[in-house]
């Protein structure tokens, strides 16, 4: 059992093995027949094997990522690697997001789904980072192969979950701080607040929800951003609003979001995605977790069109809740 304080146990079920658990009134799961995952299982077996348009625009060439990322490099910005992966620069501080880097989302980079995008940037081209901040341990979010081939390990502070030091400090990195849901630490003037998700995680056939999941704040003297992780919609959220917020900018996943009888429990449509924002009280958002990997049934490149119109009907206005092309860098 991990060292908690007597305030935290109310997530961490002693009674069942020793897993955490979702937040109180989090969907449950719908309960399904084999037979009715079967298509969904058949169908991620033949992904890698799909072919997927992709759409003029959807990725920067090489050259513009470059360029844009000396131009903002004095600048608060924010970057779109791909899924889950931002660089994300606060007040001269460097803060990478979830960097999955390699070419599968599997054990040994050999199994589980190809991505049909490759990543803006891989370890040796970004720039020197300051904080790795990731939120879950799930392939599409931690990849070992990524964080054990960034350079610098010494001078980079890492942020995680409860149950994932240890993953870090077996490839070197020294600073590594595990937080409970609500912990804060404070790194190179940038205060990181580890928030609640509605999602689980595994890693093997043997260690279900023995770690924690969840999201992040990060604040600066100017900026307070949040970036979701993996969830589904949940009334957390509206509590981490009046905790945390309100953001200037919430960073919030959009894809995987299909079959429902699967995913409702774990990943936001897209117009769920809208009203997530709204409720931490978010200015602007940006979509992530879409067009870089298939790992559920819609069509690749729907989401976006589904979380402007969602976003139209809880409020926000046109251009305030956004997509960007794979490698773009925009200023705050």
């Amino acid at each position: 059992m991990p060292d908690l304080p007597a305030h935290h146990l109310e997530r961490y079920d002693a009674q069942n093995g020793g897993r955490f658990r979702n937040p109180a009134g989090s969907p449950v799961p719908e309960d399904s027949l084999l037979l009715d995952r079967l298509p969904f299982f058949w169908s991620m077996a033949w992904s890698g094997f799909r072919r997927i348009d992709i759409p003029p625009g959807h990725v920067l060439a090489q050259s513009e990522v470059t360029t844009a990322l000396q131009r903002h490099h004095n600048s608060d910005s924010y970057t779109w690697i791909g899924h889950a992966a931002f660089l994300i620069r606060l007040g001269g501080t460097a803060i990478l997001t979830d960097p999955y880097l390699s070419e599968r989302a599997g054990p040994f980079n050999l199994l589980g789904p190809k991505r049909y995008v490759p990543a803006a940037l891989t370890p040796t081209t970004l720039p020197p980072i300051d904080i790795l901040a990731v939120s879950h341990n799930h392939y599409d979010h931690l990849d070992l192969g990524a964080i054990g081939a960034l350079p610098n390990k010494e001078r980079i502070a890492v942020v995680v979950p409860l149950g994932l030091a240890g993953y870090f400090r077996d490839r070197g990195y020294t600073d590594v701080t595990e937080l409970d849901w609500y912990q804060s630490v404070e790194r190179k003037g940038v205060t990181i607040t580890y928030t609640p998700a509605v999602h689980f995680s595994r890693r093997t056939a043997f260690d279900a929800n023995r770690s924690l999941w969840g999201g992040f704040a990060f604040k600066s003297a100017s900026r307070n951003l949040f970036f979701s992780g993996d969830t589904t919609y949940g009334p957390v959220f509206r509590e981490i609003g009046a905790k945390l917020g309100p953001f200037d900018m919430a960073f919030v996943g959009i894809g995987a979001y299909e079959p429902r009888i699967i995913m409702s429990s774990s990943h936001t449509t897209p117009e769920q995605a809208a009203q997530l924002a709204k409720d931490v009280g978010a200015q602007r958002m940006i979509g992530m977790h879409w067009g870089t990997v298939v790992l559920s049934n819609e069509p690749p490149f729907e989401a976006p069109e589904r979380l402007r119109a969602g976003a139209a009907a809880v409020g926000y206005a046109p251009g305030e809740a956004d997509v960007m092309p794979i490698g773009e860098t925009r200023a705050f």
